[in-house]
């Protein structure tokens, strides 16, 4: 009875410590997708294709692409940060650690474009 007891208390503990490592992670991509509706999708799409009407008229990339997907975090960072042609920087409205979630949730569009 007792060593059911300790193990129900040990299992208890795991699940409970797995859940808080795993939240701020989740609180993280949440962050990220909220940043990249307000700042991105309009021309980007919900997607990353680009496939919306701002996004065809100022020729923007797909983020799925091998193109997109082959430049390195830095380079993908420094446009977000600095822009590029058509695209405003964002340097001065996002901090550094906004601009690395958005390049990790760029980054997520490759995974599910294969899937």
């Amino acid at each position: 009875m007792r060593r059911t007891f300790t193990l129900g208390w040990i299992t208890t503990a795991v699940v409970l410590l797995t859940s808080a490592c795993l939240l701020p992670s989740a609180r993280a991509q949440s962050a990220a997708e909220k940043l990249y509706k307000s700042k991105c999708a309009m021309c980007h799409g919900a997607d990353g294709s680009g496939n919306t009407p701002a996004g065809k008229k100022t020729g923007v990339r797909d983020f799925r692409s091998p193109e997109v997907q082959k430049q390195t975090d830095a380079q993908l960072a420094g446009i977000i940060a600095k822009g590029k042609k058509d695209m405003p920087g964002y340097e001065k409205n996002l901090k550094e650690g906004q601009i690395k979630e958005l390049v990790t949730y760029i980054r997520e569009f490759a995974k599910e474009k294969k899937k």
